[in-house]
């Protein structure tokens, strides 16, 4: 089996070509669901959290406190790092798991941070989707119900496109004009190729 390393800046629509891949029978992870989740029921993080940030009442009833956690997150970077060293490996091995399980010539992991939070070695093939930076603001303006300027700022603060797509083993580019579907198919070959 394949393992896809699904990733994109911010409004290119990478969560949209999941979608398409899935739809062609590909079993798509997640990530951000599965860390959320990972965060609510797995011990290991749960204990590291409350450790790294001393607040006992991070996991009220049970399910880890978002508001507290992103308090923690934003006060530095380097909050932000050591959360990312708790989460990041179990989500890991977590998606191990889950691709050992499938049943499938290509399963993909899906992640808007993959190449930065190290995730490249898990994957046989990275394929970034792209877009025209002014179509991903629209779409984020619209999507997301804010500003041009939150938007571009949190653009800011990713991997520039540009670097993904220099990083990448396969482009899939997302204007709203080129055909995703051939597309797929050219990676669906690409992939064979490697294989």
């Amino acid at each position: 089996m394949v393992r896809i390393g699904l990733t994109g800046g911010i409004g290119c629509g990478k969560s949209y070509v999941a979608k398409l891949l899935n739809k062609r029978g590909v079993p798509v992870y997640d990530s951000d669901t599965e860390a959320k989740q990972l965060s609510n029921t797995s011990k290991n993080i749960r204990d590291g959290l409350i450790s790294l940030t001393g607040i006992e009442n991070l996991y009220a009833d049970g399910v880890l406190n978002r508001r507290l956690l992103a308090e923690f997150l934003f006060a530095s970077k380097e909050n932000a790092r050591n959360v990312e060293k708790i989460i990041h490996p179990a989500v890991k091995a977590d998606f191990a798991r889950w691709a050992e399980n499938q049943n499938a010539l290509f399963c993909v992991i899906e992640s808007a941070i993959l190449i930065e939070s190290g995730f490249t070695d898990t994957v046989d093939c990275v394929v970034v989707v792209d877009a025209p930076l002014d179509l991903r603001i629209s779409r984020c303006v619209e999507r997301d119900s804010t500003t041009k300027e939150k938007v571009l700022e949190r653009i800011s603060a990713q991997m520039s496109q540009e670097e993904k797509c220099r990083i990448a083993d396969f482009v899939i580019f997302n204007d709203n004009v080129s055909d995703l579907e051939k597309q797929i198919d050219d990676l669906f070959e690409f992939l064979k190729n490697k294989m």
